[in-house]
């Protein structure tokens, strides 16, 4: 349940909810709004102490929330949020691109990419040093090195840096390098990993799993934010279904759902979506247009040579025709690029 406490409650005032709510044994999540703090006593059953809270001065009135995802719902926060990149604001009036190779290969490709992705109006470099492959005989990243290798591309041209935490072992040194830790869909609901990456407060982006409903997808978030990390983007990358001309199918009916349930902002990966660099620039546009944060994009400058993902990886120039169409179809919808 929502408690919204009075206007001008005090510092004191709110310690004291705060401290009913632990006794109780429930864990309290606050929201500062404009002009009103409201608080989330979030626990098995916490509305049956409902009359307990509402014999407290400090509160005003009180709200079940409905949705089984209670933190990542609009009823506990109506409000749009917006996740702070060390200044690069998701969730607000820019698309955000983030763009780069599937994999970190070598120190120069991923400084080549990523010079040219900056150029044409990147703003997050994607990269990873550790890769979940499907065959145990693929390409596995480079681990710490690629790590480096993305700390060099940061420093040398500005971007901020996504990479993936692929389990509890590797999240302590991927938070150290990536500006934002990226749980995979095969780890949607690897609810320990979830659990970890909700205790470091810094930015998460969860895949939607390829067979998750957008419910079990918003339960998963849940994880990360019962431990206290509010900076969750979401990820729309395909879900698999009987289809088969495409690797995945790009479910963009989830944008405007989830902006209806959710206010947390989502973000449409259109290169594992679809896994045909002939259709990422197309779905790139659509997703704009239906309401997306951003984009996560694979681009290599040699695609025919990539080690990971290559087929779905588009081109430089295919990059620059997105970049100057998206904007295009941002200006039309009255946001940017």
């Amino acid at each position: 349940m929502i408690l919204t406490l009075k206007k001008n409650v005090s510092k004191k005032g709110i310690e004291r909810v705060v401290k009913k709510v632990k006794e109780l044994g429930f864990s309290p999540h606050i929201s500062k709004g404009e002009e009103r703090i409201v608080i989330g006593v979030i626990g098995e059953n916490a509305i049956l102490a409902r009359e307990i809270f509402e014999a407290m001065d400090e509160v005003d009135f009180i709200t079940p929330i409905s949705k089984s995802f209670k933190l990542a719902s609009r009823e506990f926060h109506p409000k749009d949020s917006i996740i702070d990149v060390e200044g690069i604001k998701i969730g607000g009036k820019e698309i955000v691109i983030m763009a780069g190779p599937c994999a970190v290969e070598s120190k120069e490709g991923l400084l080549k990419i990523a010079e040219f992705v900056k150029k044409n109006g990147a703003k997050i470099l994607r990269g990873g040093a550790f890769k979940p492959r499907t065959s145990p005989y693929s390409f596995q990243g480079l681990g710490i090195e690629g790590l480096e290798y993305l700390k060099e591309a940061k420093k040398k041209t500005g971007l901020k840096i996504i990479t993936e935490a692929m389990d509890t072992r590797h999240l302590e040194i991927v938070a150290e390098y990536a500006d934002i830790i990226q749980i995979g869909a095969r780890n949607m609901q690897n609810f320990s990993l979830l659990n970890e990456v909700g205790k470091i407060k810094k930015p998460v982006l969860l895949k939607r799993g390829i067979s998750a409903t957008i419910r079990e997808f918003l339960m998963a978030s849940e994880y990360i934010m019962k431990e206290g990390n509010y900076n969750v983007i979401l990820c729309e990358r395909g879900i698999r279904t009987f289809e088969t001309e495409t690797r995945f199918s790009l479910d963009l009916n989830a944008i405007p759902v989830i902006k209806k349930l959710s206010h947390l902002p989502i973000v449409v990966d259109p290169s594992h979506g679809t896994g045909n660099r002939d259709y990422v620039v197309k779905m790139s546009l659509a997703a704009i247009a239906c309401g997306a944060d951003g984009l996560l994009i694979e681009v290599h400058n040699d695609p025919a040579k990539a080690l990971s993902d290559g087929p779905q990886s588009i081109t430089f120039p295919q990059f620059k025709d997105l970049m100057s169409k998206a904007k295009k179809i941002a200006n039309a919808i009255g946001r940017n690029v």
